[in-house]
């Protein structure tokens, strides 16, 4: 520790020098053409191709390892040297002149004039007016931290980091706009004309007021400074709000958030709902002014200054970036691989197997359809409904899982800000910034909400346009924009009166709108009916479960997790056509079933919606397959789904009623309650309620004699008092 204390840094300077003007690619040693790769990126900074000069640790640990270790530890201090190093090595790199000239050069070149002009003539020049050397510097330095270096997340990034290089993965949940940052302000004096500069190295800074110069203070003039912004310097600023991922969060912890400034070529690179990863120096965020007196400045805030931002287009691990072997690729495509990947999922569930089929198609998806104007989601949207008990949260959970982008939230937990987008103050700028909700964080994804009949209908209706449009659009505090939420909703709701009646309508079950429902390509309802055989099998399942805390062994053993993402994410890459000797096909189907529903009674919605998800499932089956083209046993099988969803929803189960049956029994039943928790009741009262239901005396005398011999209730002897027994 000592040794790196006591680092002799205009050493590492020279190595570092060396480094640049020696170091070859590794893959070009050997070979005739070697690539200089430090000494190409110096030519292009000279001649202002290029901006950026990054550095990778891996190529300084295979020239000096002790150099890379350092630079890890001690990343702001290094940062600073080979700025000034590259500085002063560019006049040897420049072959040709620069051109055209910017604003800057021809600002910098005039004083350099007046300068050589005013010492001509014998003025000296005073060293406090000089011109910081951030001022015509036009390149920036990144540091690439080490391939074997796994990101961590953002609750283990504690003190022992500060001023280190750091690498964390999450989610963006906010971006401001990129803004221009003073860097070097430089200031005129009203009295002698000199020019001050003066370098910002924080967010807020305190202007020079007085002029430092030898011609003020010979004269004893106080001659004030004003800002000038020709020769001031700016480059470009934003400020990302990263939040760590839902699997990185321990069960009952809040998710952690990282305050990340991005600057220069590092803007620009994400939006709110993207997965990142982000290398950087870890720093304390110095406060001034009123803040730092304080008692709140004890505590530092901190923030991660951006050297690389990279941008995943999914959650990307271990197992979904390696890529399937043939082996794995022959196991999974063999016969009856369809039924086998739908058992797969879930597999600690009993049953379900087309909900796990449907839960299957979303995951996949369909195609998307773009030409002009006319767009068409391909996205599958799912309603899980039915009774409580029949597993629909835990699917909604193992779907949230799988997925490689999602999203998990409750209606009641939810409000349509927090699915969309808020509006928050920025506390730097003071202006008004969109940081985003659930529902566009699960951009390309799944979102699944929980509790879905819960949701207040204020909340429920921001859902409309995400579910059809896959935009959701904003105008609040004049912010008028139009966010990309291209996401696959699959929603769970319970019945509104406890369990699902059969005899009532879907909406006056789960109390939902038509124009909600109807944009679920599938609506399923799961109902929990008695039956025996069923119900054995269920007991024997759950009990196994309970007690090995695995799946029952089947025939087909249940592919693993990894495994299944990965092949999703192969199935992702197809793009599927329907071909137009089908189009008869989709389109007689289509028919037959507007037909079935305009003469049966259907308690469905059958619309054109329909038909655009009989495509989209057909799609995302012809996706599953690994083809480029939907055929008649894809169409045939997406027709036999949507069928079996409205089946589930017209099944009414009708119950035997006895008491419907015999007229004696609705009596019994008048009585009783007529009785209520009294246990005597006249027989004139039992006549006159059973009149007024409809009943003839005869009847009602004959069920009273008849639970009288049953033993039910004795009857005094002159008939007009019954006592229960």
């Amino acid at each position: 520790m000592a040794n790196k204390l006591m680092r002799d840094y205009n050493k590492d300077k020279d190595q570092l020098k060396t480094f640049f003007l020696e170091f070859v690619t590794t893959n070009d040693k050997e070979g005739e053409n070697k690539i200089f790769k430090y000494r190409q990126q110096l030519t292009k900074i000279a001649h202002r191709d290029q901006i950026s000069f990054e550095i990778d640790l891996d190529d300084v640990q295979s020239f000096d390892e002790d150099l890379a270790t350092a630079i890890a530890y001690n990343t702001r201090r290094y940062t600073n040297l080979v700025l000034n190093l590259v500085q002063d090595m560019l006049p040897d790199f420049k072959e040709r002149a620069v051109l055209p000239k910017d604003s800057l050069d021809i600002y910098m070149e005039h004083r350099l004039l007046m300068q050589a002009r005013n010492k001509n003539q014998g003025e000296a020049h005073d060293n406090r007016t000089h011109y910081a050397p951030e001022l015509m510097r036009r390149f920036e330095v990144y540091f690439r931290d080490f391939s074997d270096v796994k990101p961590c997340a953002v609750r283990d990034i504690k003190a022992d980091k500060i001023g280190k290089l750091v690498t964390v993965r999450g989610i963006v949940t906010r971006a401001t706009e990129v803004k221009p940052m003073i860097v070097v302000a430089t200031y005129t004096c009203d009295e002698c004309g000199s020019e001050v500069s003066q370098p910002v190295q924080s967010l807020s800074f305190m202007p020079v007021q007085t002029c430092p110069s030898d011609a003020c203070r010979v004269n004893k003039s106080s001659g004030r400074l004003h800002l000038q912004t020709k020769g001031s310097k700016f480059i470009k600023f934003q400020e990302i709000k990263l939040q760590e991922h839902s699997e990185q969060v321990p069960v009952g912890h809040i998710p952690r958030s990282l305050t990340i400034f991005c600057k220069g070529e590092t803007t620009a690179h994400c939006l709110p709902g993207d997965h990142v990863i982000i290398t950087g120096i870890f720093l304390p965020f110095l406060k001034t002014g009123f803040t730092a007196r304080s008692a709140a400045a004890l505590s530092s805030e901190t923030y991660l200054e951006a050297h690389k931002v990279m941008c995943l287009n999914n959650v990307e691990t271990d197992d979904v970036n390696a890529e399937l072997t043939d082996e794995e690729l022959s196991t999974l495509t063999q016969d009856d691989f369809y039924n086998k990947l739908a058992c797969s999922l879930a597999p600690e569930i009993y049953g379900l197997e087309d909900v796990k089929k449907a839960l299957l198609l979303l995951l996949v998806g369909g195609t998307d359809k773009k030409k002009g104007d006319i767009k068409i989601r391909g996205n599958i949207n799912i309603c899980l409904m039915g009774d409580p008990g029949v597993a629909k949260s835990q699917l909604l959970s193992y779907i949230t899982r799988l997925a490689s982008r999602s999203q998990y939230t409750t209606g009641r937990g939810s409000s349509g800000v927090g699915l969309t987008a808020a509006i928050m103050k920025d506390p730097f700028t003071g202006q008004m910034v969109l940081e985003g909700g659930a529902l566009v964080l699960a951009d390309q994804g799944v979102c699944c909400i929980d509790e879905f009949d819960k949701m207040a209908d204020a909340d429920r209706t921001a859902i409309h346009e995400v579910m059809e449009q896959q935009t959701i659009s904003i105008a609040k505090a004049g912010i008028m924009t139009r966010l990309n939420a291209r996401v696959s909703i699959l929603a769970a709701a319970n019945p509104a009166y406890g369990r699902y009646n059969p005899q009532r309508s879907v909406e006056q079950n789960i109390q939902l709108p038509a124009a909600l429902l109807s944009r679920f390509d599938l609506l399923w309802l799961i109902q929990d009916r008695a039956d025996r055989s069923n119900d054995l099998k269920l007991a024997q399942h759950i009990t196994y479960v309970h007690q090995h805390c695995s799946q029952p062994p089947t025939e087909t053993q249940a592919i693993d997790m990894k495994l299944i993402r990965k092949y999703l994410n192969l199935c992702k890459t197809k793009d599927p056509v329907v071909p137009e000797e089908l189009t008869e096909y989709i389109v007689d189907s289509y028919v037959a079933m507007r037909q079935e529903a305009r003469n049966s009674y259907d308690k469905t919605f059958t619309s054109a919606r329909n038909l655009l998800a009989i495509l989209r499932l057909s799609t995302a089956l012809a996706r599953l397959r690994l083809s480029n083209v939907v055929d008649k046993d894809d169409i045939a099988e997406a027709n036999r789904l949507l069928e079996m969803s409205k089946h589930s929803i017209n099944y009414s189960e009708q119950r035997p009623n006895i008491a419907q049956q015999n007229p004696i029994n609705k009596i019994f039943h008048l009585i009783r309650e007529l009785a209520g928790d009294k246990k005597t009741v006249k027989v004139s009262d039992i006549l006159e309620r059973c009149t007024s239901k409809g009943f003839n005396p005869d009847p009602v005398y004959k069920c009273i004699e008849e639970y009288e011999a049953l033993n039910v209730w004795q009857v005094n002897q002159t008939r007009t008092m019954i006592t229960f027994i």
